[in-house]
């Protein structure tokens, strides 16, 4: 039986209290938690840790891209930001192949940990390149009320993807191509 996954430790329980949701800031947060989980996988010793640690990183990865693609992304296509949304649907593609090709290691495996910093490193980048372009141009298309109720909507799909099981588990089928802006 899977068991269901709490929100990530880090997450700042502020932005998710009463009313404040801000999309933007929520997918700023996960980037640091992101980061800071890539962090601990490289650093991770051993098997167990090694392994412990890329399945907390995946779930949490799963989760976070599958509320950019299903609900942000879509949200705030215009044609402004289309150009930066299909490259971070790329970058995605990207993120999902090696998640998809470390699930697979053995984490005794010589090219495990190059691996790990090769997706820690892809990652930080894709998260540069949205804080500093495609997060700008939301904030400007987007009033607060707006953000807001995406924050809701992304958290609610996180919250039931977590419910439902890993979210590392589904990666392998979302590697053929880039997922559509519908």
């Amino acid at each position: 039986m899977k068991r269901a996954r709490s929100l990530p430790k880090l997450l700042n329980p502020a932005l998710i209290s009463g009313d404040r949701m801000d999309a933007v800031d929520l997918l700023v947060e996960q980037h640091r938690l992101l980061e800071a989980q890539f962090e601990s996988l490289v650093a991770a010793v051993g098997e167990e840790a090694r392994r412990a640690s890329l399945a907390e990183v995946g779930d949490h990865l799963g989760v976070h891209v599958a509320s950019e693609e299903e609900v942000f992304y879509p949200a705030v296509r215009a044609q402004r930001t289309e150009d930066d949304l299909l490259e971070s649907l790329e970058e995605h593609l990207s993120l999902k192949r090696l998640l998809a090709d470390l699930l697979t290691l053995h984490p005794a495996d010589e090219t495990f940990q190059p691996k790990c910093k090769v997706l820690r490193e892809q990652s930080v980048h894709h998260h540069k390149e949205e804080e500093e372009h495609l997060f700008p141009r939301v904030r400007d298309m987007l009033d607060a009320q707006e953000r807001e109720r995406l924050g809701r909507e992304m958290l609610e799909l996180q919250q039931r993807m977590r419910r439902e099981g890993e979210a590392r588990e589904v990666i392998a089928e979302q590697t053929d191509e880039a997922a559509k802006l519908d």
